[in-house]
């Protein structure tokens, strides 16, 4: 199929409402030939004379007469969807936004974040949804809007990211437990019972590798998939649960946290999305107010 030149539509408008090529030339700044050459390719795309000769001047065709209107409604429409957005009027904004998060982000940001979009936008609503891991395709596919993450292997290498905030591991158990008491060694920390965190099912990571480095090792007696459920362990129980700082503040109240006794790596949480949406006024505003929550919260020990 042949898309037609577009431009012509243009043409057409300006001929049609002036009635006249030597007009018509004069408001698009050509040439009277140069008019008359458009006129040509128009009466040949479109297979009617539209404008003939009466008298001196020119009339235009019953065909001319029915494009009137239609081609001036298209020019209107074109000229609107290519002018930049407009002014975002979160007050009137409705819209449903999608947000995917490990367990403890919203539980400890959402809050803060929940609480700033109905003061600003009452209109907007905000689902949040479990991630299960890095992969980019609900991005891609738009049945996510944002994300909250560690970026890996698996993300998208066109996806966009902002760091949030820096995050360190830190050891957790309840308030009753042994290693609430005195300082925590290396020694005293790995010889406990551990509850593993792995969306994948590994019972060995960075903390170990960490570990091995000082000649110890860690009893992982109970594997879970997520924060939560970790913590619910070390909760109720002397399993010691390791999990991210700042990520997990709302899920360790209660329970009593301290600095790792070895040295792990600081991991980075970042906001996520896909390019398609980086100029959205009303995403861009809602990127801001997840990170206006994040900074907001303190998570530390």
């Amino acid at each position: 199929m042949t898309i037609p030149d577009l431009n012509l539509l243009a043409t057409l408008d300006v001929l049609l409402a002036e009635g006249s090529v030597a007009r018509a030339a004069r408001r698009l700044r050509l040439s009277p030939s140069a008019m008359s050459r458009q006129l040509a390719r128009l009466r040949d795309v479109l297979g009617d004379p539209l404008l003939v000769r009466a008298g001196r001047g020119l009339v235009p065709t019953p065909r001319a007469l029915e494009l009137r209107e239609p081609v001036a409604t298209l020019l209107r429409d074109a000229t609107a969807t290519l002018r930049p957005a407009g002014t975002l009027d979160l007050a009137r904004l409705e819209r449903s936004f999608t947000l995917r998060s490990s367990e403890g982000f919203v539980e400890t940001f959402g809050p803060a974040l929940v609480g700033r979009v109905a003061a600003e936008a009452p209109g907007v609503r905000l689902s949040f949804l479990l991630k299960p891991d890095r992969d980019s395709a609900p991005l891609r596919d738009g049945s996510v809007d944002l994300e909250t993450g560690v970026i890996g292997a698996a993300t998208g290498p066109e996806i966009r990211a902002q760091a949030l905030f820096r995050d360190r591991f830190v050891g957790v158990v309840r308030a009753g437990h042994a290693l609430a008491k005195g300082r925590v060694t290396a020694a005293r920390y790995a010889n406990g019972r551990h509850v593993g965190i792995s969306r994948h099912g590994l019972d060995r990571g960075p903390l170990d590798e960490a570990l091995a480095a000082q000649g110890l090792a860690r009893q992982v007696t109970v594997l879970v998939g997520g924060f939560g459920a970790a913590l619910a362990l070390a909760r109720g129980s002397d399993l010691i649960a390791t999990v991210p700082e700042r990520h997990c503040a709302a899920l360790r109240q209660g329970l009593f946290s301290f600095p790792l006794p070895v040295a792990l790596e600081a991991i980075t949480v970042s906001l996520l999305w896909h390019p398609r949406l980086e100029a959205d006024p009303a995403h861009r505003w809602l990127r801001g107010c997840v990170r206006a929550a994040c900074v907001g919260v303190q998570g530390g020990l």
